[in-house]
């Protein structure tokens, strides 16, 4: 959790749709901060959990209009960090272009429309490789599926949440981008070495854009705190490392103790996309325009705590303590 809030939330009220990995911690941090805070998921575990921190919960499917009438309109912030939670393009169609549907219409069908409304989209709208930076003016993409569903999704946000006449959904939105999120419990590429993998998916000479957990909710908390002149703004999120796949690992090896794998060369077999393009994903604009600056610049920073210097595993033939 970050140590201090951005600026005074004390007596406000945030709402967060889609209480995963991100919205969850938002959401503790928003109690923290003295919010009143209302979380939406699909998952029961999770709302328990939730409630016991302090929030309050409705258990719902986003992309219906059950859930309109349990969650009172008007709140001072919005979060909608939805996740497809695995599938294909019709799970992504129904989680996060269904979901925005659903949720701007609630926006909009009360008498007080939102204030500052944040959507968390990913990185994955862009097809650049070849190694370019990558900044939030170049093209996005809709020759893939699922990045087709995620450019569609930020595009009826902006329509609707750019409209001066009644209804609109908000008084000022933001689209944060996110690079490849990691952090605490989520950290597959560790994960897949800490079980003895002897082949890693991908290529060694692409570039890894990562996002620590606490620098992204620092991110969205920065959004909410920006200045009145500072709106309708997309922002990359991704720290200042970019390292190749091969630096990391090599990194992440040694410090298991374990050999260093080679890479396939091809995508997963369960991956959602073709190997990831050679970019590196710039983040200048939230630096400059919202003062926002990662905690964990680089890959090594975010993996210290949970793989510090001389930890080791068991691997398949491998008898170290």
């Amino acid at each position: 959790m970050t140590a201090d809030a951005p600026i005074n939330f004390r007596g406000r009220r945030l709402v967060v749709f889609g209480a995963g990995y991100i919205g969850a911690e938002v959401a503790r941090q928003g109690v923290a901060y003295g919010l009143r805070v209302t979380a939406l998921t699909r998952n029961t575990e999770s709302a328990r959990a939730l409630a016991a921190a302090g929030v309050e919960t409705v258990v719902a499917d986003l992309a219906t209009p059950e859930w309109h009438t349990m969650i009172e309109g008007g709140a001072d912030f919005v979060l909608n960090c939805v996740s497809s939670g695995g599938g294909g393009a019709e799970n992504y169609h129904r989680s996060y272009f269904r979901g925005m549907a659903s949720m701007l219409a609630w926006a909009c069908s009360g008498s007080d429309k939102i204030g500052t409304l944040v959507y968390t989209s990913s990185t994955a709208v862009y097809p650049q490789g070849d190694g370019v930076i990558v900044d939030e003016g170049m093209a996005t993409n809709r020759s893939d599926d699922r990045a087709k569903v995620l450019v569609d999704t930020e595009e009826i946000l902006t329509a609707l949440a750019n409209k001066t006449s009644s209804p609109s959904a908000a008084t000022r939105w933001f689209i944060l981008r996110l690079a490849g999120i990691y952090g605490p419990g989520r950290h597959h590429l560790l994960d897949q070495l800490r079980a003895g993998a002897t082949e890693l998916p991908g290529r060694g000479d692409h570039r890894l854009n990562l996002a620590h957990r606490n620098d992204i909710c620092a991110a969205i908390w920065a959004a909410f705190a920006a200045p009145p002149a500072v709106a309708g703004e997309i922002f990359n999120v991704a720290d200042e490392g970019a390292a190749t796949k091969a630096e990391v690992v090599a990194w992440l090896s040694a410090r298991l103790g374990v050999p260093t794998p080679p890479f396939s060369g091809k995508a997963a077999e369960n991956a959602r996309r073709a190997v990831t393009p050679d970019r590196v994903i710039g983040s200048d604009k939230i630096r400059r325009l919202l003062g926002w600056r990662p905690a964990y610049p680089t890959f090594r920073e975010g993996y210290e705590g949970v793989c510090p210097i001389g930890y080791h595993v068991k691997v398949a033939g491998d008898m170290r303590p």
